[in-house]
């Protein structure tokens, strides 16, 4: 038996995730851990492979708060190199593949990472920047694109050297998805993800849930659940892709349990024409983030789909922690629910001066769960950072919002994305909703683009609905008539789909230069 039980590790003030499945692989080794296109990785299985990764690592001279770095799509190989990182104490440095190779080579230099994981896709792409990378690659698929992780893994039984876990060391580098520029490497440290794994215990994560994680491992958004569901026991199903009815067949085969979704991926399961045939009854809780969610798409998936449904605001950096229990309170879907116990969630007017509820600001928050900083950019950290007057650090999410009379918190735009009009301040968001609810339009979004006379104006992007063929001028005009005067839109235009990155986000950036580039312009 194990020397200590589940309870007993979480009443402690820190525990390794190394610690966590050494615990786990002693008490349930023939449960499943990670599942993906009918294999499956057992608890001890999976502890034993984690032991092979650390003790290989060590022997390529990889020292603990030294980094890798990861590329490729979802796969079980990935999950448990992972891990294995974790337990020699070495930071994970996860990157996207659909990353530009130039954009890689900057983030695997700026990483310091001193190996390269890859797989076949991610080693073709990056072909012509290879001479520019000195360091080893491994391909996690025994592609020949570099050295075969079967050949480079250390031989079965490989136990590493004993290493203790501190909570400050960085467990991961995310890099951020650089909508608004050059991506910014998030440092997270271990006792950032303790914190995450300790939220799950009210989530119903543990031995017999199953998450069903649809989007990538280099993304925040995949790595709460992942951590979550492993550091307590429960089983993890990874998809490499995601596709919509794809994701309701692996729903329904293998009774999942939990699910963290971001809105776009809710609206296209949504839409799949047989989704009600589908059973779902197998699901506890289905998480919502990354993006804004609409109050009609909430009250859509609490109609249509079983289970709690919980809408969760947060960033990388970490700091404070919303969640809106929608099942729980279906008047407040507008919202993002309330901070969650030990979060700390403030708003402060462009002085840095805290303001009372009811009043808009920016949001700023306080956790257990922080990140150290961004990697290498101490200038970017401090601008990230905001201090009460007792000293306490705060991390500030470039969102604007406010408190209503019941203490819940209401998004009303990223501050970056308020367009400035004739002096007017406009949220962008107050315009989308508008757009959402004419009966053509599937998807919108607004951007502000220049303007001679108005400084900046308001344009919309918008997606038709299947089977209409709505006509922009029209749009905008039926718009306009429900739209404040400062708020009107300057022109509509109509496109086939919204850029996104892969967790769903708008590339609102991508619109705006496409917008110009093509000669768009406003009076």
């Amino acid at each position: 038996m194990p020397e200590h039980s589940l309870d007993t590790l979480l009443q402690r003030p820190f525990v390794s995730m190394s610690e966590l499945l050494r615990l786990h692989a002693a008490r349930q080794p023939d449960a499943p851990a990670l599942l993906q296109n009918g294999e499956t990785l057992r608890y001890g299985e999976l502890d034993a492979l984690m032991d092979r990764i650390a003790a290989s690592l060590q022997r390529e001279g990889v020292r603990p708060q030294e980094s890798i770095a990861i590329c490729g799509a979802n796969a079980i190989r990935y999950a448990a190199l992972y891990m294995g990182a974790i337990r020699a104490g070495v930071t994970v440095a996860p990157l996207s593949p659909s990353t530009p190779p130039e954009g890689l080579v900057g983030m695997v230099e700026d990483a310091a990472a001193r190996i390269l994981f890859v797989d076949a896709a991610v080693a073709d792409a990056l072909k012509p920047v290879r001479g520019r990378l000195g360091l080893p690659f491994v391909t996690l698929d025994d592609d020949d694109g570099g050295r075969h992780f079967s050949d480079w893994l250390a031989p079965e039984g490989a136990a590493p050297e004993p290493v203790e876990i501190q909570p400050d060391w960085p467990l991961n580098i995310i890099y951020s998805s650089g909508t608004t520029g050059v991506p910014k490497g998030i440092v997270q440290p271990q006792s950032q993800r303790w914190g995450h794994v300790r939220r799950g215990i009210d989530r119903q994560y543990g031995p017999g849930s199953l998450a069903l994680l649809s989007t990538p491992l280099y993304s925040n958004t995949t790595l709460l659940p992942f951590f979550q569901s492993l550091g307590l026991g429960g089983a993890v199903l990874l998809m490499a892709k995601f596709d919509a009815e794809r994701f309701l067949q692996l729903a329904e085969q293998h009774r999942v349990t939990h699910a963290t979704l971001v809105p776009v991926q809710y609206r296209r399961i949504l839409a799949v024409p047989d989704f009600d045939r589908f059973d779902l009854s197998g699901f506890r809780v289905k998480f919502c983030t990354s993006s804004p969610f609409p109050a009609d798409l909430k009250r859509e998936v609490l109609a249509r789909w079983p289970g709690e449904l919980i809408d969760t605001y947060g960033m990388t950096e970490g700091g404070g922690v919303c969640q809106l229990e929608a099942h729980r309170f279906p008047d407040k879907l507008h919202t993002v629910g309330q901070p969650v116990p030990g979060h700390d969630i403030r708003i402060i007017d462009d002085g840095g001066r805290e303001l009372p509820p009811g009043e808009t600001g920016e949001v700023v928050g306080h956790s257990g769960a922080m990140m150290l900083g961004y990697h290498n950019q101490p200038e970017k950290t401090a601008e990230a950072e905001w201090y009460d007057p007792a000293g306490k650090r705060f991390i500030r999410t470039g969102d604007v919002g406010y408190f209503d009379q019941d203490g819940f918190l209401v998004i009303v735009d990223r501050k970056k994305d308020m367009i400035i009009s004739g002096g007017f301040n406009i949220y962008p968001s107050d315009i989308e909703q508008v757009l959402r609810g004419h009966p053509d339009v599937a998807e919108a979004t607004v951007v502000g683009v220049p303007s001679e006379r108005w400084g900046e104006t308001p344009v919309g992007f918008v997606v038709s609905r299947e089977g209409a063929a709505p006509d922009a001028d029209s749009i905008r005009d039926w718009a306009n008539q429900r739209l404040g005067k400062t708020q009107r839109l300057a022109a509509v235009a109509l496109t086939d789909r919204l850029p996104r990155n892969a967790i769903g986000k708008v590339l609102k950036r991508d619109l705006r230069d496409a917008w110009l580039a093509g000669g768009g312009s406003v009076s």
